[in-house]
């Protein structure tokens, strides 16, 4: 592997991580392309989860886009009563892998690690996500991303701004 595309590559998960942890909701936003699948599956067993967002369940499916700019309006506009207030985050990226895909995209694997604080308690939330990045000028877009959530026992909210 190309170790300045790996460097680029963590630098823009980096990136991500900070946008979403400022709420600079338009840039983090700008870094999905419009078609973007967005997946984080329910686990249907100890070991196992549903691989078909559209045949199991899932904590969070959206098909485009589409689906995050209607939670980032709902934040922004007050309808999102879970999220008032919003929970300071901190998000944490590792194990970073890059691989090249037969169409061109990349596909990037990495562990990701999510404290957060809301209403006077600390909690996290922790896995891995693959994510599908198309080179877009010097930059990429993400064009699937889809996450495991590790310790789904979920004592509190679960949005997307904790993944």
């Amino acid at each position: 592997m190309n170790p300045q595309l790996q460097y680029q590559i963590e630098q823009f998960l980096y990136a991500k991580s900070a946008l979403c942890d400022a709420q600079d909701w338009d840039a983090y936003l700008d870094l999905f392309d419009e078609q973007c699948e967005y997946h984080l599956p329910q686990w249907d067993s100890e070991h196992e989860y549903t691989r078909d967002p559209k045949r199991g369940m899932s904590l969070i499916y959206y098909s485009n886009r589409s689906g995050l700019e209607d939670r980032v309006f709902r934040i922004r506009t007050g309808k999102a009563a879970s999220t008032i207030p919003m929970p300071r985050t901190l998000h944490q990226i590792s194990n970073v892998r890059v691989k090249e895909r037969d169409d061109g995209q990349l596909e990037v694997k990495a562990n990701w690690h999510t404290l957060y604080f809301r209403l006077g308690q600390s909690e996290q939330f922790f896995g891995h996500a693959t994510y599908h990045l198309k080179p877009v000028g010097e930059s990429w877009k993400i064009t699937r991303k889809h996450m495991v959530l590790l310790n789904d026992t979920i004592n509190s909210v679960l949005d997307f701004y904790h993944l």
